[in-house]
């Protein structure tokens, strides 16, 4: 009984090199496949389309893998691709028959997730749809969650504890005069499992507690940041723009329509663990048949909640301003008024040597109104991210850019994280 327990110990635990082997080849699909849907998003592309083509990568790359093995490796999407616009906070996976498109000067938030043998590799990435330098407050609420990422990063090792953590993002966002999203959770990655039992919270608030928690070498982390320029207390809309689940493993019930017997018994043979969208699922008999699932707990849901809207009144006036000052380009004054949200998500594994950041990708060029001059966080920015035997090796190659930021990366951490999505492995 004993080796079949250390047997599963080493499968799951970095330790072992094949399983930190699936983890980078599924970082490098989801580098991939970033880098393709960040291709195809234009102004008027239909956001389920370009969803749909980050899905489809996913699966083609993965299922070019271990394919003569001699038992069978389940390998495929760990979280649908979603592209969240401007006011939107995430989860925006849309189904077939969704018109939604996107617009020059949208913020758009990418967010995916892919997995091999369930070694789980997500991402999210921010970025505005124009040409140029993204200025004003859209640049300061993606240098908020990004300057927050590159904390983490290096608050995120062994001995350090959760809610330093979380302390630290809340400090980075003020700097930017930002929030961080309320009900944003970073998770442990394991085997199979997306949202693990030891999580760092985003903001610690009365109604929201987490386990005190100290992270441990060979552990797996999705760092998950999400930044808003209004008060970071997102809501939900409508119920209906929910297109992604879960199966709820410890929960049981009798379903007493047929349609949700229907609809459960493909989830279960299809997507037993991780998260699936409805759009995977015929589409009217899955909509009738989810409402039952859901309301008996057998799906978790990932809801699709939004910060302030902006106001038509004044999209209309921006709109026709712009348009009579047809020198000044649109996205100059930009059309959405509403709150800006920002989402950047990485996998991070803590090895030995250090931690290593093996999905993220580059940004575009900001131009922030705000710059970092609190000593403690120019302090955390400066920290190392591997050890020093290593560091310098790695630090040669270009790896991560961070080991010892000058003042201007400081400043503008943009810079460091620039050589971040070129230099993934």
């Amino acid at each position: 009984m004993s080796s079949d327990d250390d047997r599963e110990e080493v499968e799951l635990d970095l330790s072992s090199p094949d399983v930190v082997t699936k983890y980078k080849n599924a970082a490098e699909i989801i580098n991939k496949a970033l880098q393709l849907v960040l291709s195809e998003c234009k102004p008027k592309a239909k956001i389920v389309d370009v969803c749909e083509i980050g899905d489809s990568f996913i699966r083609e790359q993965t299922g070019n893998m271990y394919k003569n093995v001699k038992k069978k490796i389940e390998r495929g999407v760990a979280f649908p691709t979603c592209i969240s616009v401007n006011n939107i906070v995430g989860h925006f996976s849309p189904l077939a028959s969704d018109q939604t498109v996107m617009e020059e000067g949208d913020i758009l938030k990418i967010d995916m997730g892919c997995h091999i043998d369930g070694f789980i590799a997500v991402a999210a990435h921010t970025h505005v749809l124009q040409e140029g330098p993204v200025t004003g407050r859209a640049a300061d609420v993606i240098a908020a969650a990004n300057t927050a990422a590159e904390v983490a990063l290096r608050l995120v090792r062994p001995g350090k504890k959760n809610k330093d953590v979380t302390e630290a993002l809340q400090k980075v966002a003020a700097a930017y005069d930002c929030k961080i999203v309320e009900g944003v959770l970073s998770h442990q990655l394991k085997q199979f499992v997306i949202d693990g039992n030891k999580v760092v919270l985003s903001v610690s608030n009365p109604d929201t507690r987490v386990d005190d928690a100290e992270f441990e070498e060979n552990e797996v982390y999705a760092i998950d940041i999400v930044t808003s320029t209004g008060e970071g207390k997102p809501k939900l809309v409508d119920e209906k723009q929910t297109t992604i689940y879960k199966r709820a493993v410890d929960k049981n019930y009798h379903l007493k329509i047929k349609a949700s017997r229907f609809i459960f018994s493909e989830i279960s043979q299809k997507f037993p663990i991780l998260p699936f969208t409805a759009r995977a699922l015929e589409e009217k008999r899955g909509r009738l048949g989810l409402v039952e699932c859901v309301n008996h707990d057998l799906l978790q849901p990932y809801p699709v909640l939004h910060e302030k809207p902006g106001s038509n009144h004044l999209f209309l006036f921006r709109f026709f301003f712009n348009l009579a000052l047809s020198s000044v380009p649109s996205h100059a004054m930009g059309y959405f008024a509403g709150d800006y949200v920002a989402h950047i998500k990485f996998t991070v594994l803590l090895m030995p040597n250090g931690s290593d950041r093996i999905a993220s990708h580059a940004l575009q060029e900001l131009q922030p109104t705000k710059t970092i001059d609190d000593p403690e966080i120019k302090a955390w920015l400066a920290l190392g991210t591997k050890t020093k035997k290593k560091g310098g090796g790695k630090k040669k190659k270009g790896k991560k850019g961070d080991n010892k930021p000058d003042d201007s990366t400081v400043a503008e951490p943009m810079d460091s994280t620039t050589n971040v999505g070129a230099s993934q492995e």
